[in-house]
Formats: C-alpha cells, structure tokens, sequence
C-alpha cells in the first residue's frame, strides 16, 4: 500500500476540516457493482422501485431483499487501497468528515 505523502499529511494536519466526497465507483475496485456503470445495478433494478421511502411504503418486502442483497455483496468484498488511505487520513486528520 503507497503512504500518503508527507506534503499533503501536513496539508491536511493544518487544515481546519478535510471533507472527502466520494460515490459508489470507490468500492468498484473491491468487486462492488456500482450503479451507473457499464454492469451497474441500475440496468438490472430501477431505482424508483427499490431506492425511496415511497417504494418502501409500496412493497416492503422487495425493498428489504434489495438491500440484503447489496448488504451480502459487500460482506463478500475486501476494502481497497483508496478505503485504507481514507481510513488512515481519518486518523491522521484533526476534523475529517467522509
């Protein structure tokens, strides 16, 4: 695993607050489908039916399956090097929001 440059720790140690904004895509390393992309959930599933309150109050049921099924994928992955360097920026950092 590469370390996190000493210039930018410092960047960051100084900073009032470091916030990282980050989406699905950084999980697609570690085999996670994400869900806009060329295998993404979205061309399988709609997202008006699974991913909203309204669909959870419609159909229960489908909605809980939807997410135990995301929940089993990412109990099978391992976190990636971009997991690990936000972890230890988390620890290294005086205010880190993600």
């Amino acid at each position: 695993m590469k370390k996190i440059s000493d210039i930018w720790l410092n960047r960051f140690k100084t900073a009032s607050s470091v916030a990282v904004l980050t989406g699905a895509g950084i999980s697609a390393e570690s085999g996670v489908p994400t869900f806009r992309g060329e295998d993404g959930l979205w061309k399988k599933f709609r997202p008006e039916e699974l991913a909203n309150f309204d669909a959870f109050l419609k159909n229960p049921e489908l909605v809980w399956e939807w997410y135990n099924y995301r929940r089993k994928l990412i109990e099978e992955v391992k976190p990636n090097p971009g997991h690990f360097a936000l972890a230890e920026l988390e620890k290294r950092v005086h205010s880190f929001s993600l």
